[in-house]
């Protein structure tokens, strides 16, 4: 995990970033934990590419896939 750049977000929605995951060509992924204290994996998508429906599709693969994923060492699909 990387220490939040400054040109990172703090926060998401109710979740509160503690540091970053990785990058890839769909976006970044954090280290977040939300008000209630759960830790979570948070994606945020780049811009450009959230209205794209063939992107669109393929995340949704990808979010279906991860839900199939489970254990103690796998950050939740929320």
């Amino acid at each position: 995990m990387e220490p939040l750049g400054a040109a990172d977000p703090r926060q998401v929605g109710t979740y509160k970033l503690l540091g970053k995951l990785g990058e890839g060509a769909m976006g970044q992924v954090y280290l977040a934990r939300s008000s209630r204290g759960r830790t979570v994996a948070v994606k945020l998508i780049r811009n450009e590419l959230a209205g794209h429906p063939d992107f669109r599709r393929r995340f949704q693969a990808e979010i279906e896939a991860a839900t199939r994923v489970g254990g103690q060492w796998i950050a939740p699909v929320l």
